[in-house]
């Protein structure tokens, strides 16, 4: 049986200062990956103080690299540096998200567009150039959402973006196989991160009373199937959405 050895791989991990991709990073690592954890830079360096904080617990085989997945430059200079660090790019993690939150006949084209080009657009992307360095063997994964799945209230922008991301998954499984680089995507239900506890406990009341297993998700179960699907374990998987939501489902 094959274990999880990934000593000697690069997985660049965006928007990895916190939440899931803080989670994802550690788990990687753990396995024996070097780490990229990317983070937006923003004016205040609040983001860039996290992820400084984050390589510093984590420790050798780790750098912090900001980069705005929306810009072509930038996701560009990210793989320039991760390889003039470690040499290679094996795993790309497209986790960088935003939400904006609001009902269709409330939500602005800015609200709409900023979603869309930082979870779909970003994703495109990131896989675009990850499409150039990644050899045989080379990983793909991206985060989805149940909210696509469920075509979650009040969450038309998030909703359709992360939708995007589960077909974008499919046609670049499809392309990439011939350079034997698999892409998949994982959708996680209502996971216990920072942007999960922005919303009003009504809700989250709610939307634990639908769910089977009756509590929310912790991100090292997410992490733990973003491991699997870089592994040898899943050579033969590829183009699939991997949803991680406790049970809850719609009909």
């Amino acid at each position: 049986m094959k274990t999880i050895d990934l000593t000697g791989k690069t997985a660049i991990i965006t928007g990895s200062s916190q939440g899931l991709g803080q989670a994802t990073a550690e788990a990687l690592h753990a396995a024996g990956a070097n780490v990229v954890v990317n983070y937006f830079p923003d004016s205040h360096d609040k983001n860039k103080e996290l992820a400084g904080s984050m390589v510093a617990a984590i420790g050798q085989r780790t750098i912090a690299i900001g980069a705005d997945v929306r810009e072509t430059d930038d996701v560009e200079k990210l793989f320039r540096l991760a390889k003039r660090e470690f040499g290679t790019v094996d795993f790309v993690i497209n986790n960088a998200g935003i939400v904006r939150d609001r009902t269709v006949q409330k939500m602005s084209d800015t609200e709409w567009q900023e979603v869309i080009d930082t979870n779909l657009s970003g994703v495109f992307k990131m896989s675009r150039e990850a499409a150039k360095h990644l050899g045989p063997g080379g990983r793909i994964v991206n985060l989805a959402s149940i909210a696509a799945a469920l075509g979650a209230f009040g969450q038309a922008n998030y909703a359709a973006a992360k939708g995007g991301v589960m077909s974008l998954t499919k046609v670049l499984s499809r392309e990439l196989a011939r350079s034997q680089i698999n892409v998949n995507a994982v959708a996680p239900g209502v996971i216990d991160t920072e942007m999960s506890r922005t919303i009003p406990e009504s809700v989250m009341a709610g939307m634990k009373a639908q769910i089977p297993l009756g509590r929310f998700g912790e991100p090292a179960e997410v992490a733990g199937v973003v491991l699997f699907l870089c592994s040898e374990l899943a050579d033969y998987i590829t183009g699939q959405t991997i949803h991680v939501n406790g049970g809850w489902w719609s009909s």
